[in-house]
């Protein structure tokens, strides 16, 4: 089988609903340019992953490119849909309370978490991709469903309008909380997913344990450079929160 070979993914179909559904939602609810522009990266990115020879190697030849299109599920995709969302839009689908319950960072961080671990179990891991048209497409719908959860309260106001300082905290705490994955992976001195041991061949002149190391630290990196990025202007609004707070408490209106 080549490896370079676009493949239809029934992943694909549920991509086209949602940018269709997008485009719809914004006759009712217009917005700036950036945020339609965020949600067609989003898109992109995962038809990339999902129809494109990228879908190919994942599934069949290389750790590495699985993991990117792990991130792609679990990290950019979410974050840049939730970015997409016009406030408006987006207080109108947080107004059930089971998307206030579900979208509360004290819930959302850790269901997140938990659920990037599990499936990076080794066992689970491998099984997953053994049943590609049943556990392959729970794993891929969980990580984007969580990672939705995950951003929603970092990114938007309702339903929790959360204080920058919180928002930074809540970043802060997935990127620490979910960085060891990739050092594992980087530092471990053994090919410890099977499915990719046994590929049907090797690509790249990497050896299964070269491209265990390299998705590794790609990945650690990756997420140090977004995770940071996000806090850091979170942190930038923190303290420009805190300095327009202290000059209300300042002013003779305040006295």
């Amino acid at each position: 089988m080549d490896p370079y070979t676009w493949s239809w993914n029934p992943e694909g179909l549920v991509v086209l609903l949602l940018a269709a559904g997008y485009v719809t939602a914004l006759r009712r609810y217009p917005t700036l340019w950036w945020r339609p522009a965020c949600f067609g990266v989003a898109m992109v990115l995962l038809l990339a992953v999902s129809v494109s020879p990228l879908h190919m190697l994942a599934m069949q030849y290389l750790l590495t490119v699985h993991l990117f299109q792990n991130v792609v599920l679990a990290e950019w995709a979410p974050l840049l849909v939730v970015l997409g969302l016009p406030p408006a839009l987006a207080a109108a689908i947080a107004r059930p309370s089971a998307m206030r319950l579900l979208t509360h960072p004290g819930l959302a961080l850790p269901v997140w978490l938990a659920n990037y671990m599990i499936w990076h179990l080794p066992w689970v891991y491998d099984t997953a991709l053994e049943h590609p048209s049943s556990l392959l497409h729970l794993e891929h719908a969980l990580y984007f469903l969580t990672g939705l959860a995950l951003w929603w309260s970092v990114v938007q106001d309702a339903p929790h309008e959360l204080r920058a300082g919180t928002r930074a905290a809540v970043v802060f705490g997935a990127f620490v909380l979910v960085s060891p994955i990739g050092l594992v992976m980087a530092l471990i001195p053994r090919a410890i997913y099977g499915f990719y041991v046994d590929a049907p061949k090797r690509l790249w002149g990497l050896s299964a344990l070269q491209d265990q190391q390299l998705a590794g630290v790609l990945m650690a990196l990756e997420q140090a450079v977004v995770f940071f990025a996000i806090l850091a202007f979170w942190f930038a609004r923190f303290f420009a929160e805190e300095d327009r707070r202290e000059e209300i408490d300042r002013s003779p209106e305040a006295a």
